[in-house]
């Protein structure tokens, strides 16, 4: 299985939240020998999107083949006004270069979502980030995490138990399907 972690956020630093929870993802990932690949808009080079040029940027086929050839999606971006970052969405707005492709943008994908807030609003990334990828003909996961910034790491730095029972829910639910229970027949 080929999981794609999209790290939406702009930041730099070695110990943000998105890094911390990049690699968290990643290191449970490859423990589950997924191959697995972190895309990171901090590191890709994306232009703005324009539909206009005669030739589509490196980059940018690049990020089209690597999110295509991935089974499954896990998205990550911190709240920004309500929304994903928009360097995220101008990037996924890059996926119009598949439209002739005979299974164009991500059809069929099956994408989780995470979002993080400094408050309780983290749901509002989640649900753009759900309206972007049913456009782009997704399927989103029905669990999702948002997140509370200041809950989301123990006292040690570490991810906080509850959260990583709800990324272990995730992941699960990603890479295994849903538990179907059936009863027994009398």
């Amino acid at each position: 299985m080929k999981v794609l972690i999209f790290n939406g956020a702009l930041d730099r630093r070695e110990n943000s939240t998105s890094e911390r929870l990049s690699n968290y993802l990643l290191d449970l990932l490859l423990d589950l020998n997924a191959d697995t690949h972190v895309f990171k808009m901090v590191d890709s080079a994306i232009p703005l999107f324009d539909n206009t040029l005669s030739k589509t940027p490196m980059a940018v086929e690049r990020m089209n083949l690597l999110f295509r050839e991935a089974d499954v999606h896990i998205w990550l971006t911190p709240l920004y006004h309500g929304c994903m970052t928009g360097v995220m969405k101008n990037c996924l707005d890059w996926l119009e270069c598949s439209a002739k492709l005979p299974e164009p943008y991500l059809t069929g994908k099956m994408i989780g979502m995470v979002c993080w807030a400094d408050g309780v609003q983290a749901m509002q990334g989640i649900n753009a980030m759900e309206a972007v990828a049913k456009s782009l003909r997704a399927w989103t996961l029905p669990y999702s995490v948002p997140a509370k910034r200041d809950e989301l790491f123990d006292e040690r730095g570490n991810v906080s138990e509850a959260y990583q029972h709800r990324f272990g829910l995730l992941l699960r639910l990603l890479t295994h399907g849903p538990k179907v229970v059936v009863p027994e027949p009398r």
